[in-house]
């Protein structure tokens, strides 16, 4: 099993959360709440407002999102499902643990532990990117108004 970290449209609550829960793309079990240990730019970016993490550490916010333990069947589906290496590429960040999941207190990680994870990041963006508003939190109905085309609808 591996840990991945969430940020955008997977997270719980959010248009594409239920590809993590869908069995026939693997198994994703969930350990808990958190963020980057380092500031990253999160924006929301190209013509169906996707939230991207720009891998560019040490720039933005420490961004808030969700840990996966995710097999190797949905590790591969991750890869696919984010276009990766193209549109995201999968990359290692530590995450410090906000609180752990509740359910499975054993076997999730505890508060304030730092947690190294895969994310989908990009390196392969447009130069103007790095200078919308970064976020800390994705919402696809937040507040910043750029709402999330779901790809049913592209």
């Amino acid at each position: 099993m591996a840990h991945v970290f969430v940020y955008g449209t997977l997270k719980q609550g959010q248009p594409n959360h239920k590809v993590l829960l869908d069995d026939t793309n693997g198994r994703a079990t969930f350990q808990g709440r958190g963020h980057t240990v380092e500031p990253y730019p999160l924006v929301i970016a190209g013509e169906h407002n996707i939230p991207y993490l720009l891998n560019l550490p040490g720039h933005g916010h420490c961004v808030v999102g969700e840990i996966y333990a995710v097999d190797e069947q949905m590790l591969r589906f991750l890869d696919e499902f984010e276009g990766c290496p193209d549109m995201y590429q999968r990359t290692s960040v530590r995450v410090v643990v906000l609180e752990g999941a509740h359910s499975v207190p054993s076997e999730t990680p505890a508060a304030n532990r730092t947690v190294q994870c895969f994310v989908y990041s990009t390196a392969t963006y447009p130069p103007e990117w790095v200078h919308l508003p970064y976020h800390d939190n994705y919402d696809s109905q937040g507040k910043h108004g750029l709402r999330y085309n779901p790809r049913e609808n592209r």
